[in-house]
């Protein structure tokens, strides 16, 4: 039952999830006063989504330091610098600069693990990649906004390091520990039990969080027409960037298709959280339309990796 739930889940996410969105701004008033459960919600999210996760998948850092190195600059600078520019040029407001920045600045989506595995790429870089960069979150994102928000907005940088310890750092170590100590069991008999209730999860978080950009999502405008399409042209521009360094520097598929997916998929539901706790309700509005995109075009570059051609070595041809 569990696992049908599961699949019929996945299967429909990218429609679920602009659903949940409305369903938030339609039921606003309830969703207002159920903003104390996104913390413990997204905990579990990341509690669960780390559970086949091992503290060796660090190790992998020693064969390629260079390129994991880079992955975290092209996160959280190169693209974070994007849509920086982007934005200032198309909007005059501060706000809305915010949150492009913070839609590409938040950690890699866990959910980049499925994509990478069902199109070949190098899972254990993956992980890794994964990993260090949830580790590394606390420190990179109050960073990156601190610079951002500069003087025009007070924000408190230790509160949000310890929410985003105790929302991801935290529950991932538990996560990793659990699989350790119990050598896999408990992923292996559990993990697939919990997986429909981390994606209900997820729904739920959006739902809640679209409810205080509920005001700006009311009267369809020019201004939010243009934020949903520069939303959709940086998150596709993640995918590209990621898609053309791999093919014509690296020239390895399978690391290739590992950098698409760890480069183009973010944990959006933590850049909605924190958008809508630290910042006024309009910076929320460009991550949280994030997710409308960022499960379909996971599924449009699959087809793009897949197509790629390999030499017998897995060098790109």
């Amino acid at each position: 039952m569990l696992e049908k739930l599961n699949t019929f889940l996945q299967k429909y996410i990218a429609i679920l999830t602009p659903l949940s969105l409305v369903l938030g701004v339609l039921l606003e008033s309830i969703g207002q006063h159920l903003l104390f459960l996104v913390s413990w919600l997204f905990a579990f999210m990341t509690f669960t989504g780390s559970l086949n996760m091992k503290f060796k998948d660090v190790k992998i850092f020693v064969k390629h330091p260079a390129l994991i190195l880079f992955s975290i600059i092209f996160l959280h600078l190169l693209m974070p610098l994007w849509a920086y520019f982007l934005s200032t040029v198309i909007f005059d407001d501060h706000l809305l600069t915010i949150g492009f920045v913070l839609s590409v600045a938040v950690p890699i989506g866990v959910s980049s693990v499925i994509w990478i595995n069902i199109c070949k790429g190098n899972l254990p870089l993956g992980l890794s990649i994964i990993l260090i960069d949830t580790l590394l979150s606390p420190f990179i994102i109050p960073s990156l906004l601190y610079v951002v928000s500069g003087e025009k907005i007070q924000l408190d940088v230790a509160s949000l390091m310890l929410n985003l310890i105790l929302m991801i750092v935290l529950p991932t170590i538990f996560g990793i520990l659990v699989n350790e100590l119990s050598r896999g069991e408990i992923p292996k008999k559990y993990g697939k039990k919990l997986a429909p209730f981390s994606k209900l999860c997820l729904f739920a978080v959006v739902m809640i969080n679209s409810s205080t950009i509920a005001p700006y999502l009311k009267y369809f405008n020019l201004q939010l027409i243009s934020v949903l399409l520069l939303v959709f042209f940086i998150a596709g521009t993640g995918y590209v960037f990621a898609l053309l360094i791999g093919r014509y520097i690296l020239k390895d598929y399978s690391i290739m298709t590992t950098l698409v997916f760890t480069g183009g998929m973010r944990n959006i539901a933590v850049g909605v959280i924190v958008a809508t706790t630290y910042f006024p309700s309009k910076v929320a509005m460009p991550v949280v339309f994030g997710m409308l995109f960022q499960q379909v075009l996971a599924s449009l570059f699959s087809k793009v990796v897949t197509k790629s051609t390999l030499s017998p070595n897995n060098e790109l041809s």
